[in-house]
């Protein structure tokens, strides 16, 4: 969870460097000031071409915070990026909608304020979920639960139109499942490892400021994931032939 709340925060500032706009949408913190889980909305230029690779298993390997006798730790955290839809690709019926309210609550448990303005919103047809109290106002929190929602039934309709198209072969980047790991963040040997072009970088916090070296890994992984859909196409259009 401390881990996971840093991953947050570097992609807050990744979203800075860029020029995006990054509003949170979810931030549930732990007891120790870890992060449970969170989401935001980012949006910019070239904003979900980039922060698509990044969807995966981040592992971390570190002696924490938390750790008296000075044991290495191996821990995970998953990244979900989901485009967000507009009207005209996606339409959902209210009738296939349940919302429910609550009281929100904060760490440990206890309610953060007297009236019932946490949203959660079910997507009957398929049973997605999607809930937000991250803000005082009911209505708020119903707009920004809707377009996580939206954005939930995006991803898994993208997932079936390219799991169709890529039956055959499956492009490595971009495409990967939530439970592979993609990136090692090495403390102790100062390292981060990006398994799926096996590129190594050194200065881990540098790394997680979110800047240059963060921009220059995401580089690598466009050009390697282009490269990779032209092998597709030309392989393909060597099948037809």
């Amino acid at each position: 969870m401390l881990f996971t709340a840093e991953m947050f925060d570097m992609y807050r500032r990744f979203a800075n460097y860029q020029g995006w706009d990054f509003e949170t949408l979810e931030y549930n913190p732990s007891d120790t000031g870890g992060l449970r889980y969170g989401s935001a909305a980012v949006s910019g230029p070239q904003s979900y071409k980039t922060m698509k690779f990044e969807a995966g298993v981040h592992r971390v390997q570190r002696v924490p915070k938390t750790e008296k006798q000075g044991r290495i730790h191996t821990s995970t955290m998953t990244v979900a990026v989901l485009p967000q839809p507009t009207e005209i690709t996606l339409t959902i019926n209210a009738k296939d909608l349940k919302i429910e309210t609550k009281r929100a609550s904060g760490a440990g448990g206890q309610h953060v304020n007297t009236t019932d303005s946490a949203v959660r919103i079910v997507h009957i047809p398929t049973g997605v979920v999607a809930e937000c109290q991250q803000e005082r106002s009911q209505l708020k929190n119903k707009e920004k639960a809707m377009k996580m929602l939206r954005a939930k039934l995006y991803g898994l309709r993208l997932e079936e139109e390219s799991s169709k198209r890529h039956q055959a072969r499956k492009i490595q980047i971009g495409t990967k499942g939530r439970s592979e790991k993609i990136r090692t963040y090495n403390f102790v040997q100062d390292r981060i490892t990006d398994h799926r072009i096996g590129k190594t970088q050194h200065d881990v916090r540098g790394f997680m400021l979110g800047e240059d070296l963060l921009e220059d890994m995401s580089r690598s992984l466009k050009q390697f994931s282009d490269q990779e859909v032209l092998m597709d196409i030309l392989g393909e259009d060597g099948a037809d032939e």
